[in-house]
């Protein structure tokens, strides 16, 4: 199994995964995901890169078109009730991460329900952003 110190940015060889957020305000932003998800920010400003685990996480303002995106407008979700993607985090234990991360100030939609081969629930970040919080029970294919 691969630990934190296995991934690098940039990257030494192949590449690795960053998922990248509009956001209204980078620091709130940031600031949420080192302490509910215990994070780490390995650059400041805008943008801000996040460590989180195994994963990288980019927050920063969005804004007009520029000469590489020539049509593209970005900026934090309008409606939180339509979605068109998520972040989505498989935890060993549901339950511990939902209390541990409800008594750093996340706010879960529900608590965790039993859908059968998983266990899940769904928190949103300050920007509205929604995050699946799952624990698989079984994983035949």
């Amino acid at each position: 199994m691969s630990n934190r110190e296995d991934y690098q940015l940039p990257p030494k060889e192949g590449f690795v995964l960053t998922h990248f957020l509009t956001v209204a305000d980078v620091n709130r932003s940031a600031e949420f995901y080192v302490r509910i998800l215990g994070g780490t920010v390995v650059r400041s400003g805008e943008p801000t890169l996040i460590q989180i685990a195994n994963s990288w996480l980019i927050v920063n303002v969005g804004g007009g078109p520029t000469d590489d995106k020539p049509s593209v407008t970005l900026r934090p979700p309008v409606n939180p009730n339509e979605v068109s993607s998520f972040l989505n985090i498989r935890v060993a234990d549901i339950r511990a991460c939902y209390e541990q991360w409800r008594s750093r100030g996340a706010e879960f939609l529900t608590e965790p329900k039993d859908h059968g081969r998983e266990i899940r629930c769904y928190m949103r970040d300050p920007d509205n952003y929604l995050i699946e919080v799952g624990q698989t029970t079984d994983f035949r294919a």
